[in-house]
C-alpha cells in the first residue's frame, strides 16, 4: 500500500485523491457528493479539491448521464496518459536545455559585459593574481568581433607539474569572435604544448609561431588591451588595462606587425599525417633543434632525426627549418 502511495504521490496526488479515486471505481457507487464525503470522513471542500485535482490529471471525467459524481477513468489509461504526458514535458525541458546550452556563451558574454563596472578613456593597474584572472575573464567575455593575443613565457603555471595552462580562448570562436594568437617559439619547450596549439588551431583559432615576443598582451577589438605581468611569481604583480586611444593606436599595431611575420601553424588540412608528425612539423616550423624537439616528444634524437629525414623527402625540402615552413603552408599541420 506504501509504495501504491508513493507513486501515487509521484503524480502529483495525495491520499485523498488516492480515496476518492477508489471509491469511484468501487462497484458500490455513491448516490452523490454529500453520500461521498460522509463515506470517506471528508469535508465537501476536501472532496471538491481531490475531485478537481483528479480532473486535472485525467482520472476522472464528466458523467454522461449528468450525475452528480464524475466517472471514474480506468487506472490503466489514466497512467499511461499521464507517462505520455510527462514524457512530452520532459522533451521539453530537455529542448530548453539544448537551447540555453547553445546559446550559454553568448548569454555569458553578454551579462558579463552588462556587469563589467564602466571605465573612461585611461589606464587601469590591476594588482594580485585573482584580480588580474577575474578581469581578463571579463575582458575575453565582452569581447564582440576580434581578440587578438601575444603568447610567451614566463606563464602562470598548473602546479605541480608546471605546465601552462591552455589558451582558453576556444568558445570565443564558437560564438563567432575571431581569435588570433602570436605564441613565443619558447613556449613550445613546455611537454605537449606545441599538440595543445594544432588542437586549438582546429577549432578555429589562428595561431602563428614567433621568436622573442616583447611582452604579453591581450587586445579585445582593438579599443581596450590588457598587459599581463611578466613575473607571475611575483604576490605584488600588476597587470595594465589601456583603454586610452593613443596607447592603444601603438599597441594594435604593435600586435599586427608581429603577426605579418610570425609563422602560421594550423592553417588547414590537404594531406593526412599522423598526431605525432604534425606535432613535430609544428616544432620544426618553430625553429626547435633535434635534441629539443626529441626531449618534448620523449624519444631518442635518432629516432627524431629518421623521422625528419622522411618528413624533409616527404615535403621536398633542404633544410629542416625549411620542412617546418613548408609544412605550415600546406596546411600539414592541422591534423
Amino acid at each position: 500500500m506504501e509504495k501504491t502511495r508513493d507513486l501515487w504521490r509521484s503524480l502529483g496526488l495525495g491520499d485523498d485523491e488516492l480515496a476518492v479515486y477508489e471509491a469511484l471505481l468501487g462497484s458500490t457507487q455513491p448516490e452523490g457528493r454529500v453520500e461521498l464525503a460522509r463515506t470517506l470522513d471528508l469535508t465537501l471542500r476536501r472532496l471538491d479539491m481531490s475531485l478537481a485535482q483528479l480532473k486535472l490529471h485525467g482520472f476522472l471525467r464528466s458523467s454522461p448521464a449528468g450525475g452528480s459524481l464524475p466517472t471514474a477513468v480506468n487506472p490503466a489509461t489514466a497512467i499511461r496518459n499521464q507517462i505520455h504526458l510527462r514524457r512530452a514535458q520532459l522533451l521539453d525541458a530537455s529542448s530548453e536545455l539544448e537551447v540555453l546550452t547553445a546559446s550559454v556563451d553568448r548569454l555569458a558574454a553578454e551579462v558579463l559585459g552588462r556587469a563589467a563596472p564602466s571605465r573612461g578613456p585611461g589606464i587601469e593597474t590591476v594588482r594580485g593574481q585573482a584580480a588580474i584572472s577575474e578581469r581578463v575573464t571579463a575582458l575575453l567575455a565582452s569581447a564582440r568581433a576580434e581578440v587578438s593575443l601575444l603568447d610567451r613565457p614566463p606563464y602562470a603555471t598548473s602546479a605541480p607539474d608546471g605546465v601552462p595552462a591552455p589558451l582558453a580562448v576556444a568558445d570565443l570562436v564558437r560564438r563567432g569572435v575571431r581569435v588570433r594568437a602570436v605564441v613565443d617559439r619558447g613556449g613550445l619547450e613546455f611537454p605537449g604544448r606545441a599538440r595543445g596549439l594544432g588542437q586549438l588551431a582546429e577549432q578555429g583559432v589562428e595561431i602563428r609561431v614567433a621568436t622573442d615576443l616583447p611582452t604579453k598582451l591581450i587586445t579585445v577589438d582593438r579599443q581596450v588591451t590588457l598587459l599581463p605581468p611578466n613575473d607571475v611569481a611575483d604576490p605584488a604583480q600588476a597587470a595594465v588595462v589601456a583603454s586610452d586611444s593613443l596607447l592603444s593606436n601603438a599597441l594594435v599595431p604593435l600586435f599586427e606587425e608581429i603577426w605579418e611575420r610570425a609563422l602560421p601553424i594550423g592553417v588547414g588540412k590537404t594531406d593526412v599525417v599522423t598526431d605525432e608528425d604534425a606535432e613535430l612539423l609544428t616544432m620544426l616550423a618553430a625553429g626547435l633543434k633535434d635534441e629539443a624537439i626529441a626531449r618534448r616528444l620523449d624519444l631518442h634524437v635518432h629516432t627524431i632525426r629518421r623521422r625528419i629525414s622522411r618528413l624533409m623527402a616527404g615535403l621536398s625540402a633542404e633544410t629542416r627549418f625549411q620542412a617546418g615552413i613548408q609544412a605550415a603552408r600546406r596546411g600539414r599541420l592541422s591534423s
